[in-house]
């Protein structure tokens, strides 16, 4: 009774939700040019052949499917691919990082005659959930139509668990509707089980899988020779505001090791000149990479910007510091510099990647840092104990290199459910 009635008053509350879209425009939470994707009206034909719809609720979640979206591109390169979300934020950062021919729209809101609008537009062929952003009609309308659907790193907190336990009649049917979940972890399994989904697994942590990044080892090499015999530090990805706190953390940490080097890699190249004023302004020598400048012994600042060598420095430096977690942009992913072997150390606004920088520092890959002044003492920390911190950077290794396995475990069990036959 409970499923019907749901849908029902989705029905009904039409002009409503209508209403509710129009405010979301007003406060930049929707797309106004691409509001009719709200109600399942697309914006392109469909592809030919095909199609797999992928689907997450917001930017972490959209981040943590662009590696099954790769892998899935690798090896059906002839399945078209479509990717739906539901925020502003997530279609931006997806308009820059989706792979070319990946198409993205937004999710339809959870009424039934605009989810069957999108269903009849896409005809999609296999959908693939993200966690647990799960809408009664999108579930159940996909699964009236015989769609095989799959749950990917799914979770449940143990609140939302509850909920849903307390939800059975509207949950049986959600949760049913699923022919494969690949839980985030052998506990989230446990609750996914719980609710009936009919085939529970864990197979690994998609957010977890990232691809290592890109390695110049000549470049890598270079780099060594040139700051060998120093006490040296990486601060990488770094974003305006974050420059003047590394800068704090390389005066206290002079105190004590006053022939440090701090390498300074910025999230934009472009922002050279700005870093370099600021170092210099407090009497900094600086050489900067893109004009070719040495690393003496009196430079106090090695900045690196130019494009394309983060990996080389992440191989070559043994303690970074991964930036863009102390000002909120959402954090970068912290498996490419654990692919390189060196320690991590994350400040706490990560929400792009909580799951990945969670798994390093349960795993003695990663320290947390709260600021400035925390930042200092954890680099000196392990400037005092170099093993200690390639014994860090080995842990991170270990975390990346299982995550790439989960990711093979992950295509493996997807694999009987994609549509037709390898072009």
């Amino acid at each position: 009774m409970i499923l019907p009635l749901y849908k029902r008053l989705a029905t009904a509350l039409g002009p409503v939700i209508d209403v509710y879209l129009a405010r979301r425009v007003a406060r930049g939470k929707e797309d106004p040019a691409r509001l009719d994707e709200r109600r399942g009206i697309a914006d392109r034909p469909r592809p030919d052949g095909a199609l797999v719809w992928l689907h997450a609720a917001s930017v972490g979640e959209a981040v943590g499917l662009l590696t099954l979206i790769r892998a899935l591109r690798d090896v059906r390169p002839d399945l078209a691919l479509l990717l739906t979300t539901g925020t502003v934020t997530s279609a931006e950062a997806m308009a820059r990082r989706l792979p070319e021919g990946v198409i993205h729209q937004f999710v339809p809101a959870d009424r039934p005659v605009w989810v069957r609008r999108f269903l009849d537009h896409w005809r999609p062929d296999l959908g693939i959930w993200m966690e647990s952003d799960l809408w009664p009609s999108l579930v159940t309308e996909a699964d009236a139509r015989r769609l095989p659907m799959a749950i990917v790193d799914a979770r449940l907190s143990f609140s939302a668990f509850q909920r849903w336990r307390r939800m059975g009649p509207l949950a049986r049917p959600l949760f049913s509707a699923f022919d494969l979940v690949l839980a985030a972890s052998e506990d989230q399994a446990r609750r996914f089980a719980a609710l009936g989904c009919p085939d529970v697994r864990y197979a690994g942590n998609l957010k977890a899988a990232g691809d290592p990044p890109p390695l110049d080892t000549a470049a890598a090499e270079a780099l060594r020779a040139a700051i060998a015999g120093r006490p040296v530090w990486l601060a990488a990805n770094t974003h305006p505001g974050e420059d003047a706190a590394v800068l704090d953390a390389h005066a206290r940490l002079t105190l004590a090791r006053p022939d440090l080097l701090t390498v300074i890699v910025p999230r934009h190249a472009t922002r050279g000149d700005e870093i370099a004023a600021l170092a210099r302004a407090r009497d900094l020598p600086v050489a900067r990479r893109s004009a070719g400048e040495a690393v003496t012994p009196r430079t106090a600042i090695y900045l690196g910007d130019t494009m394309g060598e983060m990996a080389a420095f992440y191989s070559a430096i043994p303690i970074t510091f991964l930036a863009g977690s102390f000002v909120p942009v959402g954090g970068h992913n912290p498996i490419e510099p654990a692919h390189c072997g060196t320690a991590l150390l994350l400040g706490p606004l990560m929400p792009n990647n909580r799951d990945a920088a969670a798994m390093l520092i349960g795993a003695g890959g990663a320290r947390p840092v709260a600021d400035a002044d925390r930042l200092a003492d954890a680099v000196l920390a392990l400037l005092s104990a170099p093993q200690e911190a390639a014994t860090m950077a080995e842990q991170a290794k270990a975390v990346a290199k299982d995550g790439r396995a989960g990711l093979a475990r992950i295509l493996d069990a997807l694999t009987p459910l994609l549509p037709g036959e390898p072009g």
